[in-house]
């Protein structure tokens, strides 16, 4: 089952073909670490991953969690892989050891999330709001925060969550109503309801802490005055652990569509007059911490769809391969014929196609920007990591939103291969398919992702930041045309001058009074920025994979290349790698450049058609 989470092969291309991870040993920050300490970190995530936690998504879903008198239950089969899990030091895998972390670079640890997260989304959520929390406390807390909860919560022993949404405060958190009073020994006294708190309750750790957004009492209204207070199921006693409840109670589960292994709850902070919490950060400036855990999750939940997407690939592909039905095309007609694989008929060769770009490209988007943050760590230049910050920050909501969208896609299509049988609960890929469609919500919806993008992201720096985006991808395209690749190289590069007029375009727009029509249209500009990305990085594969490629295939006549091609697994991975670079530059980017002239046109039916014209009345 291992092959069906994650393509290993895939991964080793983009760390050390792609990225050249392994140069990483020549920085201060991870000398002493090289792909055999990499690939030995990877080779135990996928031991863990298979054997632990993948029986978990099957069982999860099925016995889903329960709230009882005592708190909510979780199946009792994740108690083992969450002990696991922490003596495997796999919550903080990028922070010093000091904390229960690895210290290893963010990439590396994105390739051995895949083996993990591909198995069992529910359960990993559970670590990665730990690690959230964690980060909020290391970066904004006090020295005595820090002792009180960092350890605790990188190393999993106590849970942690995210606490904004309000039931008449949903993505607008300026309209929240949960209050603070400030107490005479500095502590707050936190009163409010909360709705959609993921892992707000659980039998696994002994506490939990939640940060929590609420307002203090005569703070201003909207997000300018909301703080963050940190706040523990149980008191904290003097000695470091859990006291005396602390009035933080569940009153009821949310019933989900997918993630049933995963706790959903409504959650009351101070019922009974008894809850206390303690300001992270400064007053008012809460919205700032937060966002700082915020753009973690999103980063994440972009990494989760391209995980989920190529579990969902891997799935079909084995399918297709085994699944016997119908004859050749080019035989249809012979009565004699046999029955051949699924994966023969040129229509399900199209949608696994579709599925293996979009998840190359994916997994190439994702490591990439993960290995930004270690350039921007390891780098010594102020002027370099301003940057590589702009560059992530850019990326942050296409990543997001762009490989949520694609990787749900990906599972429907999955589900399209396996036909009525990916429709029934006898193969995984009905829950799968139901698992990811969440993360186009999660963590602020894609439309909210596509509103950052427009209204803050394109005019950082008056610009320059989207336009050093452009120039990394010209500098590919340049790479590419000295490899025996120009033809792509040239619809790429067409495809990023279009960006880059129809940004413009967006922006004159949006200057000139037609601000609501701009936005619009923010959400297909952030479509097609990801489409570009994904040409970019199936180009940038290309350009690697064509000389080796050649290489392997030196002095063969064309009958000997096929057999070539058959026979030996990199010959026939690096064929892969172009087919699937000349498959979406040249059937999907088209498309794309379509789609941007639209935009440019500029036509504003979504914002000018009457309420009442949408029917329904």
């Amino acid at each position: 089952m291992a092959q069906l989470i994650a393509d290993r092969r895939d991964i080793n291309f983009v760390l050390y073909e792609q990225l050249d991870v392994d140069s990483l040993k020549n920085t201060p920050r991870y000398q002493g670490q090289n792909r055999k300490m990499f690939d030995m970190v990877i080779n135990e995530a996928r031991n863990f991953g298979v054997k632990e936690v993948l029986p978990l998504n099957e069982l999860g879903d099925r016995e889903g969690v329960t709230l009882d008198k005592d708190g909510v239950r979780l199946p009792e089969s994740f108690h083992r892989a969450w002990k696991l899990l922490r003596e495997g030091e796999w919550i903080s895998m990028t922070e010093d050891p000091e904390y229960g972390g690895q210290a290893l670079p963010h990439v590396v640890a994105k390739a051995a999330a895949e083996y993990i997260v591909g198995a069992d989304i529910s359960f990993w959520i559970l670590a990665t709001l730990c690690h959230g929390a964690g980060k909020m406390v290391e970066v904004f807390g006090t020295d005595r925060q820090k002792e009180l909860f960092l350890k605790k919560l990188y190393t999993g022993e106590w849970g942690g969550t995210m606490v904004l949404t309000e039931p008449d405060a949903g993505s607008d958190l300026g309209n929240l109503t949960t209050s603070a009073r400030k107490n005479t020994d500095g502590t707050y006294s936190i009163s409010g309801n909360k709705i959609f708190i993921t892992d707000a309750d659980q039998d696994l750790t002994e506490n939990i802490i939640h940060p929590v957004l609420a307002r203090i009492e005569g703070a201003p209204r909207g997000a300018g005055g909301i703080s963050l207070f940190l706040v523990p199921k149980f008191r904290v006693s003097e000695d470091g652990g859990p006291g005396e409840h602390n009035d933080v109670v569940v009153t009821a589960i949310e019933e989900k569509m997918g993630l049933h292994g995963s706790p959903t709850c409504q959650v009351t902070f101070g019922g009974k007059g008894q809850c206390q919490g303690e300001l992270l950060g400064e007053e008012n400036k809460g919205m700032r911490v937060m966002f700082h855990m915020m753009n973690e999750a999103r980063l994440g939940v972009g990494s989760v769809g391209m995980f989920q997407g190529s579990a969902a690939y891997l799935y079909a592909l084995d399918y297709a391969r085994q699944r016997v039905q119908g004859r050749d095309i080019s035989q249809v007609m012979e009565k004699d014929a046999k029955p051949v694989p699924i994966i023969q008929h040129p229509d399900i060769r199209r949608m696994l196609l579709w599925m293996k770009a979009h998840v190359e490209g994916m997994r190439s988007f994702v490591y990439y920007t993960a290995h930004l943050f270690d350039l921007e760590t390891c780098s010594e230049n102020a002027e370099e990591k301003q940057r590589i910050n702009g560059l992530i920050e850019l990326l942050t909501p296409v990543l997001k939103a762009y490989n949520s969208d694609k990787g749900f896609d990906a599972t429907v299509w999955a589900m399209q291969i396996y036909g009525g049988a990916g429709y029934t609960k006898d193969y995984p890929i009905e829950r799968l398919c139901r698992d990811s469609k969440i993360n186009s919500i999660f963590e602020g919806s894609n439309g909210i992702q596509a509103m950052d993008l427009l209204g803050r992201k394109l005019g950082m720096l008056g610009g320059a930041v989207f336009m050093g985006f452009i120039e990394e991808i010209l500098k590919a395209v340049a790479k590419a045309q000295k490899t025996g690749l120009e033809d792509l190289a040239q619809e790429v590069e067409t495809a990023a001058n279009q960006l880059s007029q129809t940004a413009l375009s967006l922006g004159k727009m949006a200057g000139s009074g037609g601000l609501r029509a701009a936005f619009g249209f923010a959400y297909p500009f952030q479509d097609v920025m990801g489409d570009l990305i994904m040409a970019w990085m199936l180009l940038w594969r290309a350009t690697i994979a064509r000389p080796a490629l050649d290489a392997i295939l030196d002095g063969l006549d064309k009958d000997a290349r096929d057999a070539k091609i058959i026979k030996d697994k990199n010959a026939a991975f690096y064929m892969g790698q172009v087919k699937s670079a000349e498959y979406f530059i040249y059937s999907l980017l088209p498309a794309t450049l379509g789609k941007m002239a639209a935009i440019r046109r500029g036509h504003a039916a979504v914002v000018n058609i009457p309420e009442a014209s949408f029917g329904g009345l």
